[in-house]
């Protein structure tokens, strides 16, 4: 794929290492060229842990020239791709690796001539420390986040679950939502539905490209890890993906063409659940498909790219 003449500006806010689908939606990142990668910034738990396995797939896709970014750690425990980084020095990652993740964050908006956008798939606690730091990035960046449940829950229910980005912090996610920039969510109401099965994801199963097969192996590890827990089933990695929310994201920095974006007020409660609430801010909402099945389309060819 060729890169287009104007690139759009993006960071990557991302607690990877936890769910598979940061993994996919990194992959697809790497492989969209449309975007211009400024940096990528761990977020939650052991955000050292999540910044290898970002380092990793980095010297694997041969992008080194991505600085890393570590948000603030809440945990030294790591999850659950840890033995796929097979002891992996960071140390030897030939890129810039910022400790102070969130500083970088807010000097990379704060000194660009454009617009930046945020791509945000996970807890927002980044982005408000950021905010707290300098509230003058909400006048340069805007935000496009994995977060909430508008109308529909996971896998299509009827009602609005608890999306876990928003309730880690419910606190960070208000703040994140009342900011003055520009927010598009991809809430469950989409994201909730999207998982690869049939050739689809037998094309990623068995694809030769080194980030993809890079990702597989992810998954092995994942699957692995999680074995005995209910969302796990034997045979998984030859069948299907597991739910991948945060793909949807990444589309939406470059393109809005298969969705439904409403503008609705959005509110968080201080439990994490996204409230429709026509006195807040407005929230532009990807609602509804349009073409789904293109979108896995796009997904499909990004990932094996």
């Amino acid at each position: 794929m060729l890169a287009p003449a104007k690139r759009i500006p993006v960071i990557l806010d991302t607690d990877i290492g936890g769910d598979i689908d940061d993994t996919w939606a990194l992959v697809m990142l790497l492989n969209s060229p449309e975007l211009d990668i400024r940096l990528i910034l761990t977020t939650g738990h052991n955000t050292y842990y999540k910044a290898q396995i970002v380092a990793r797939m980095l010297e694997i896709a041969g992008r080194t020239d991505i600085p890393i970014g570590l948000g603030e750690a809440t945990s030294d425990t790591a999850g659950f791709q840890a033995a796929w980084l097979d002891s992996f020095d960071m140390n030897r990652y030939a890129g810039d690796v910022y400790r102070d993740g969130v500083t970088k964050l807010a000097q990379c908006v704060m000194g660009s001539p454009e617009v930046v956008t945020v791509i945000a798939i996970g807890p927002l606690g980044n982005l408000a420390a950021a905010l707290r730091m300098q509230p003058e990035i909400a006048s340069k960046a805007r935000v496009i986040g994995m977060h909430g449940s508008i109308r529909k829950g996971y896998f299509g229910a009827d009602r609005p679950s608890r999306e876990y980005n928003v309730a880690a912090q419910p606190d960070a996610g208000r703040q994140v939502f009342a900011a003055d920039w520009e927010m598009t969510i991809a809430p469950l109401d989409t994201c909730g539905t999207i998982v690869l099965t049939g050739e689809k994801y037998q094309e990623v199963l068995h694809s030769d490209r080194p980030l993809a097969r890079a990702l597989i192996e992810n998954y092995r590890v994942w699957l692995q890890a999680r074995k005995g827990m209910k969302d796990v089933q034997p045979g998984m990695l030859f069948e299907r993906s597991t739910l991948l929310c945060d793909t949807e994201a990444v589309y939406l920095a470059f393109s809005e063409e298969l969705v439904q974006i409403e503008t609705l007020g959005v509110t968080v409660s201080e439990h994490g659940d996204t409230v429709i609430d026509p006195g807040a801010k407005p929230i532009r909402c990807a609602t509804s498909w349009l073409d789904f099945a293109a979108f896995q389309d796009i997904l499909v060819r990004r990932i094996t790219a």
